[in-house]
């Protein structure tokens, strides 16, 4: 079978024939010449409409899916329109974008092992660029974003993540219902004026349609969503919960080592950070041996740890009541221990517990843990996003890898 054949298979081009395909000895590849089908009109680049030709520009190469391993090319001169409304425009090509070398195809092409490989990985693998493979993925997600349907979303998860060393953080919301679990929004900074911004972008009837929520206990998140989804179930994120008594567990021994340190028995609580704060499934047998050992002495560690262990109790309940029951103990008790860290904690838990409540209220059905899972993704995507020096590039990637866009129609399936 001819490539011309092959070409008209896989790539047939309105308007357009293929006048013949020759070897290059200079690109190392195919050249395919493109003419304009005899009687038909440019269509103008600005209206979409066909109009009469005005004289040709000079023939340029757009660089094609390689075939076989071949690089491929199409050459061919562009005419210029006479368009009573544009003016004198080139005229739209069906096979490129605007003055791109490169054919939509293999933008496609390259955009879908961008998610598989790393950017420079794909240009290496397929004798492209990185700023080709670059351009690939800016059009496939602009594509994408145009024309992505958010409509029927009833839950999302808000979090932040940092992308950049010097604080610098994006914000980043997500669609965590039975509809899908995909990225919707990328804000740069962690505060209240990036999130209100989406939720104005997104319009009242959309929150509106928000059920429920899902955050971690952010003070400008925590206003925002107040202010702007009156109706939905606002979750607060169990992992930071447990993460903040954790914190107050550890501020408990550090405490305790420097007192016994001072007091001469520094040795004491030596490699026992990891003993109080891992569950106690997932401690190594040297860890549980030492944890064992630090049981038998009267420690504020120990007594914070019991606490911490007592405080995932909660987590079992089915109804908010109960668990309303359990804190309000559990909360006296942890008041009584004396221990200030975790009283701390304690004015945590009672600023925040309708909002920890509310997780049973969303019958267990929702929480940050979808989040995190998505958050992970987003680093491996950041730790793999080698010659990302810009934010707009690394927003980019994300949303390619995770925002689950459309894409644009192809006439091929080259994967």
């Amino acid at each position: 079978m001819r490539v011309k054949v092959i070409l008209n298979r896989i790539e047939k081009l309105k308007g357009f024939v293929y006048r013949s395909v020759k070897w290059s000895e200079d690109r190392s590849g195919l050249v395919a010449a493109i003419e304009p089908r005899r009687g038909s009109q440019p269509i103008c680049s600005g209206c979409g409409k066909s109009r009469p030709a005005y004289d040709r520009l000079k023939t340029r190469l757009f660089q094609y899916v390689p075939l076989w391993g071949l690089a491929v090319y199409f050459l061919y001169a562009p005419r210029r329109v006479d368009c009573p409304a544009c003016g004198v425009t080139v005229e739209r090509l069906p096979w490129a974008e605007g003055k791109s070398h490169s054919t939509r195809s293999l933008l496609l092409f390259l955009a879908h092992w961008a998610r598989k490989l790393s950017w420079q990985e794909t240009a290496d693998a397929f004798g492209s660029s990185w700023n080709r493979v670059c351009e690939a993925v800016r059009w496939v997600v602009a594509w994408g974003l145009e024309n992505r349907d958010l409509r029927g979303v009833s839950a999302i998860g808000v979090d932040e993540i940092q992308c950049r060393k010097g604080q610098q953080y994006l914000t980043l919301v997500y669609q965590i219902d039975e509809g899908g679990r995909r990225l919707l929004y990328i804000g740069r900074e962690r505060t209240a004026k990036t999130l209100l911004r989406f939720f104005h972008d997104m319009g009242r009837e959309w929150c509106a349609g928000i059920r429920f929520v899902c955050s971690d206990m952010w003070a400008p998140y925590l206003k925002v969503i107040a202010k702007k989804l009156t109706r939905a179930v606002h979750v607060l994120d169990r992992f930071h919960i447990v993460a903040k008594l954790g914190e107050a567990v550890d501020k408990v021994r550090k405490e305790e080592a420097e007192e016994l340190r001072r007091a001469g028995y520094g040795e004491a609580l030596k490699h026992a950070k990891y003993c109080f704060l891992k569950n106690p499934e997932n401690l190594t047998e040297k860890q549980a041996a030492r944890l064992g050992e630090l049981m038998r002495y009267d420690l504020k560690s120990v007594r914070a740890y019991l606490l911490k262990e007592s405080f995932q109790c909660v987590w079992a309940y089915t109804k908010a009541g109960w668990a309303k029951s359990f804190l309000a103990a559990w909360c006296g008790a942890a008041m009584r221990s004396r221990l200030e860290p975790v009283k701390k904690f304690v004015g945590t838990v009672r600023r925040h517990e309708e909002l920890i409540l509310n997780w049973f209220r969303a019958g267990k059905a929702y929480s940050s843990g979808v989040v995190e899972g998505l958050n992970r993704k987003v680093n491996l995507v950041t730790r793999r996003a080698y010659g990302y020096r810009s934010q707009e590039t690394l927003e980019i990637a994300l949303f390619h890898t995770l925002g689950d866009l459309p894409t644009p129609p192809f006439t091929h399936r080259f994967w």
